[in-house]
């Protein structure tokens, strides 16, 4: 699973809990409306509970989501100094199999190279 996917999900996940508090609340409000003047302190207390049982949740899914990406860095981190590792290693091996061949392949390249910054400096010049 991608980190995108991952992260469309919780947000997905952190709204239906947003939504849940909220009516929660509409019902704690609705049901200690009809009360004492006791059962407003403990609907509000009830309430306060669910808003706190809401934001650990909401903020543990918000801390696994980070470790999860944080993982995923790494482990690109790792495999892109593996292949980094590997290919400066073959290609190693190759100029000390093939030094002549290597020598012209790279000249060939400059040559490439200088002839299309003089073109377009030719181009921008006009």
């Amino acid at each position: 699973m991608s980190w995108q996917s991952s992260r469309a999900g919780s947000v997905a996940d952190l709204e239906r809990l947003l939504h849940q508090v909220e009516g929660r609340l509409a019902h704690l409000s609705r049901s200690a409306a009809g009360r004492s003047s006791a059962a407003p302190r403990a609907a509000a207390d009830r309430a306060a509970d669910a808003i706190a049982g809401a934001l650990n949740d909401i903020a543990e899914r918000f801390r696994g989501a980070t470790r999860t990406v944080a993982n995923d860095a790494s482990h690109f981190g790792d495999d892109a100094r593996r292949m980094g590792n590997d290919a400066l290693r073959t290609l190693g091996k190759e100029v000390g199999q093939r030094p002549l061949v290597t020598l012209a392949v790279a000249f060939g390249v400059g040559m490439i190279a200088a002839g299309l910054l003089a073109r377009r400096s030719l181009r921008s010049s006009s």
